[in-house]
């Protein structure tokens, strides 16, 4: 009789940045046979609507958020409260172990393994008391997450190091950072804070993890697997993406939310009617929001440069807008008009870098947005603010050669004569960074490639190890 495929267990976190590529995954690994449960909580059950709709083998497992003091009452998303709320929203998912436990121990066929978020690793304290492995599965990059275990391996002489020159001896060339360049979630950890003490052991958990997957490839981020294959002391260290290239299908809603003026059809209408290559994409992600200096500076920059540009904005509040946060300056879309296009909320930004008429992206480089750049092969031009950022920005910009410097820091105001200087540059056709985003596109490409591509290799590699575990 033949054996049932492998059930997995998949949890991923509530923010955009981590639960599009966890979803992506869940959708190349149902289609090699796995058996799935995707664990929400009530307001995150529509973000699986795509996939359970169009995988049978996929469930929803939902259970209750349970509410956290620093929370506001019914947040359940990063969206909803920002990158200030990812510590209480963390420390908040932890309570789930005992519901999660229970729910394993009355399941017939219970999963032979727990693949969550790298943000969820107090969960291999209950894959152990289980019985089960638990993988770590990181939507962000190999390089960022080297950089993060050995600063959670060092805390006190990394702390000590000149703020200017954070060295990490351990890692590939042996890097240094700013400490103020260091990843946010490192650098703000308060030691003896309940809730930062689960946050501080799920990042040492997950190096101690049975396995880990990633979102990257070997021709972007090989030294940095390898070397995490290394300090873990085994092989199952899995680069199986760009997974937005190998995901759920349909593209024109990829994290749509349901706010903003859409933006979808029209501008990829408007872009239409430009040539290849000569317009610049504008994005800093779904949570930032910028002052009223910085929406200025931005404005008057694209104004100078003489670009062609779709500015997407995020949406405020209405008390944010009062403050000045995330507003366009008075008259300026009447300033360039038929040269740039402002759109407010959420766009299709995916079907925008693609389309032929984009040359460049004007990036916070957080790591979705470096995959979609990386797999559109444009060329990114850096401005990045917090979290992962600046470590990705230096992967792009020193490492690959595939992205320039446009501003750094979260409340930098930047000169606008200068920005819009280096807009301009970035728009030139024989700029060296152009080619080489292109050659990067090709790489990524060959990644995923059924059968050769050394990330749909890492997939099959990781398919292979569960079914070894569904033997046991």
């Amino acid at each position: 009789m033949e054996s049932p495929p492998p059930h997995l267990l998949l949890f991923p976190y509530p923010a955009q940045g981590h639960m599009l590529p966890h979803l992506d995954l869940a959708y190349q690994l149902s289609l090699r046979g796995i058996t799935l449960t995707v664990l929400v909580t009530p307001k995150n059950l529509p973000l699986l609507n795509p996939l359970l709709s169009d995988r049978r083998s996929i469930h929803a497992l939902v259970l209750p958020f349970t509410p956290h003091p620093k929370l506001p009452p019914g947040v359940e998303h990063v969206r909803d409260i920002g990158n200030a709320g990812n510590v209480a929203i963390i420390s908040a998912l932890s309570s789930l172990r005992l519901p999660l436990a229970r729910w394993f121990a009355s399941h017939p066929n219970p999963p032979v393994a727990i693949l969550s978020d790298f943000f969820l690793g107090w969960t291999l304290d209950l894959a152990n008391e289980l019985g089960v492995p638990r993988i770590a599965f990181f939507s962000s990059g190999a390089f960022v997450t080297s950089v993060n275990d050995f600063c959670f391996r060092n805390i006190e002489s990394v702390r000590r190091a000149s703020a200017t020159a954070v060295e990490l001896p351990d890692l590939p060339g042996a890097p240094s950072f700013r400490e103020e360049h260091l990843p946010s979630i490192f650098r703000l950890y308060k030691e003896s804070d309940p809730d930062w003490e689960i946050v501080k052991r799920g990042m040492l958990g997950n190096m101690a993890s049975w396995g880990c997957v990633f979102n990257t490839f070997d021709h972007l981020e090989g030294q940095y697997l390898e070397h995490l294959r290394r300090r873990i002391g085994h092989g199952r260290v899995f680069g199986v993406g760009p997974l937005n290239l190998i995901g759920v299908e349909d593209l024109s809603g990829r994290g749509d939310v349901g706010a903003g003026d859409g933006g979808g059809s029209d501008v990829l209408g408007w872009l239409d009617g430009c040539p290849d290559g000569s317009v610049l994409y504008v994005c800093f992600g779904s949570q930032k929001l910028m002052s009223k200096e910085q929406m200025e500076a931005l404005a008057s920059g694209l104004q100078t440069s003489g670009t062609r540009f779709v500015w997407v904005v995020k949406a405020p509040t209405a008390e944010q807008a009062e403050e000045g946060y995330g507003a366009v300056p008075d008259g300026f879309a009447a300033r360039v008009a038929g040269r740039g296009r402002v759109v407010t909320g959420w766009a299709a930004q995916v079907l925008i870098l693609g389309h032929r008429a984009v040359g460049g992206f004007l990036s916070h480089c957080g790591w979705n947005s470096v995959q979609e750049a990386v797999v559109a092969g444009k060329v990114a031009l850096a401005w990045p603010m917090e979290a992962d950022q600046f470590v990705n920005a230096r992967l792009l910009v020193e490492d690959m050669g595939v992205a320039v410097r446009a501003c750094e820091g979260a409340d930098t105001v930047p000169d606008p004569d200068e920005l819009g200087r280096r807009i301009a540059e970035t728009a030139r056709e024989d700029l060296p960074a152009r080619a080489r985003a292109q050659e990067l596109r090709r790489k990524a490409l060959d990644a995923v490639k059924p059968g050769g591509g050394s990330s749909w290799r890492g997939l099959d590699e990781l398919v292979k190890e569960l079914g070894q575990l569904q033997k046991r």
